[in-house]
């Protein structure tokens, strides 16, 4: 490597289940490039998202900072001013940042969380073109391009913002007759093909750029999120059936279209059919977007990038695929959810290649790590680094899924009987220690799963370890109480109760 500090791709796989890639485990062939990957980095296989959906998971990537202190717990949500971002530090540790993004509640809506990239390329929302081109402006002509499309851009925004604030147009926009509209020409998955092209130019051509000044690139992928619609191929590989069954392709249809159905817990269990259908499909959208990956890393290769970067591969959340009655994303912390992929390339070393890390982590702690690669942490923020695990006293692992309010307002109209069966719109909370995982949800419901032995989550364990129980829902209410009285911290939550630690020691969960 150069004596500059490394370039740094932070690479996120929206909606990647960790089980669907057969790095992972999965038993079909979905991920081989990544695979290929994995030989030479390091493998976190109990990585946690902060966080159920979009919005919360992303801010707690860039802020180091769990969901109730960043509070960035809804879609029209707005990052605090005083909270500062990854890309901020970065920008001002001298880093070219850039964006690559297909999620327009990143990408788009005016939440902060693009606060500090200096180009920002969006690829899905009303406006595709680009508003703020990679590289430094070159002449009078471009800067006024570049100025025009920024003011384009930010009316435009307003209309998008619009609908991420009000449930009026959030439910038009799920009618039959938008639904077509904003999943085609208002590119809803972005386009992962070109925004890899675009990352991948930038780092290997560095237009406008010094070879000493280093570069982030933060890429958003959209390949796994509903709608499903891969190149036939690939569901002749993973889902055959739905190319000759018509009542799959008729259920496929339905459900691609029926957006309020991603959203919505189940009434009843989905029949084989239509379980196979959307498991294969979802294998084939992972295998089309690995590929896609795969030829990007290996553009960095063969230009001889990839050996001065820093590549995190990881995902902010998962997806319910019928799984305990939910769909999609909004709703709960099992693992289809929050359980994520992780994957750290070094060529510094400061992550053995091949090794696989299973101590239980949350991506939180991205902000930490690339912080310290980049040489910009402060002395507390380098113990939060995952280079190194932290041994005999881990940090305690929590989750947080606050309902999204629009979503819960949608089915308050539609099946409010839902919202009080299935407790949609009562927060839930999730803390690991051990091999223990406990879900609290709201403050009448307890959860408690071996998530080591059991990663199904398919025996509720609470009834048979109360003890147990009443010490993880203590640690909750001590994270609950840090968040609340604390806007941030810069420590992972610890055991600071000595009777807590003290028990804790009893079971089993902490060593002497």
């Amino acid at each position: 490597m150069s004596s500059r500090h490394p370039d740094i791709v932070f690479l996120v796989l929206d909606t990647q289940r960790s089980d669907r890639l057969s790095c992972y485990g999965h038993t079909r062939e979905t991920s081989p490039h990544l695979d290929a990957f994995a030989a030479d980095a390091a493998l976190f296989s109990n990585a946690v998202s902060a966080a159920q959906w979009t919005v919360p998971s992303h801010a707690s990537m860039f802020t180091g900072l769990y969901p109730s202190a960043h509070q960035m717990l809804q879609s029209y949500s707005v990052l605090p001013d005083h909270i500062t971002t990854l890309a901020e530090r970065l920008s001002l540790g001298g880093y070219f940042t850039a964006g690559f993004c297909n999620n327009p509640l990143v990408g788009v809506i005016n939440n902060g969380l693009r606060r500090g990239f200096y180009s920002f390329l969006n690829y899905s929302g009303l406006l595709t073109s680009r508003p703020n081109q990679v590289g430094i402006p070159s002449g009078w002509l471009d800067q006024y391009r570049q100025s025009f499309k920024q003011v384009v851009a930010g009316a435009l925004n307003q209309v998008q913002d619009a609908f991420a604030r009000s449930d009026a147009l959030l439910a038009f926009s799920l009618t039959p007759l938008m639904v077509p509209i904003w999943q085609t020409a208002l590119s809803f998955k972005g386009n992962t093909g070109k925004s890899l092209d675009d990352a991948a130019q930038l780092l290997i051509e560095r237009k406008g750029l010094t070879q000493e000044q280093p570069i982030f690139a933060f890429i958003n992928l959209m390949g796994t999120h509903m709608p499903y619609h891969p190149p036939r191929h690939y569901v002749e590989r993973f889902a055959p059936h739905v190319l000759r069954d018509k009542a799959a392709q008729h259920y496929l249809r339905h459900f691609n279209g029926d957006i309020y159905g991603w959203l919505a817990p189940l009434v009843g269990e989905l029949d084989d059919r239509q379980k196979a259908t959307l498991d294969g499909m979802y294998d084939a959208e992972v295998a089309y977007q690995d590929e896609q990956v795969g030829l990007f890393l290996d553009r960095l290769q063969q230009s001889g990038s990839l050996d001065q970067t820093l590549v995190i591969v990881c995902s902010d959340h998962g997806e319910h695929l019928g799984e305990k009655q939910f769909m999609g994303h909004s709703l709960s912390l099992y693992n289809e959810l929050v359980q994520v992929p992780l994957l750290i390339r070094d060529p510094a070393g400061n992550f053995s290649k091949g090794t696989v890390r299973d101590d239980v982590v949350s991506t939180r702690r991205l902000f930490h790590t690339v912080l310290t690669a980049a040489g910009l942490a402060n002395e507390m923020e380098e113990t939060l680094t995952l280079a190194q695990s932290l041994g005999i006293n881990p940090e305690q692992v929590f989750a947080e899924a606050i309902p999204p309010q629009n979503v819960v307002n949608l089915l308050h109209k539609r099946q409010p009987e839902l919202v009080l069966a299935r407790a949609c719109d009562q927060p839930r909370r999730a803390v690991w220690i051990g091999n223990h995982k406990l879900i609290e949800t709201g403050t009448d419901r307890l959860e408690l799963y071996d998530f080591c032995n059991d990663p199904d989550e398919a025996l509720d364990l609470s009834d048979i370890f109360p003890e147990n129980v009443e010490l993880l829902q203590e640690c909750l209410q001590q994270f609950t109480h840090q968040t609340n009285t604390a806007v941030s911290t810069d420590r992972a939550p610890g055991f600071d109760d000595p009777e807590v630690r003290r028990r804790l020691r009893d079971l089993g969960y902490l060593e002497d």
